[in-house]
């Protein structure tokens, strides 16, 4: 996964906040493969609305990251352009349900 990548580097100090991206990405890696299997239309919807709300605590982490220059300017934007195309993918997919209704 690109992140062990990304985040090799973190300082010991700042694992907390480097642990708890990884989770988050795992957590999304999970929602969005749930959200993918179900046949349940209102679970897929709440499922992806999950990976629009984990996206967003992603953001925060990366963010929070950013201000503590634990990560810089430019590996901020890499994060957030992936992150930016999964919003896409993720409310394109929700608009499509929401129309099949």
């Amino acid at each position: 996964m690109m992140i062990e990548k990304e985040l090799k580097n973190f300082p010991k100090k700042d694992i907390e906040i480097k642990n708890n991206i990884r989770t988050a990405m795992y957590d999304l890696l999970e929602i969005a493969y749930l959200a993918n299997t179900t046949f349940d239309t209102t679970l897929k919807k709440r499922l992806i609305e999950q990976v629009l709300a984990k996206i967003k605590v992603i953001d925060f982490l990366l963010n929070l990251s950013l201000e503590n220059e634990l990560i810089n300017q430019k590996k901020y934007a890499k994060f957030g352009a992936k992150l930016d195309d999964i919003v896409k993918y993720a409310t394109g997919w929700l608009n499509v349900l929401e129309n099949h209704k």
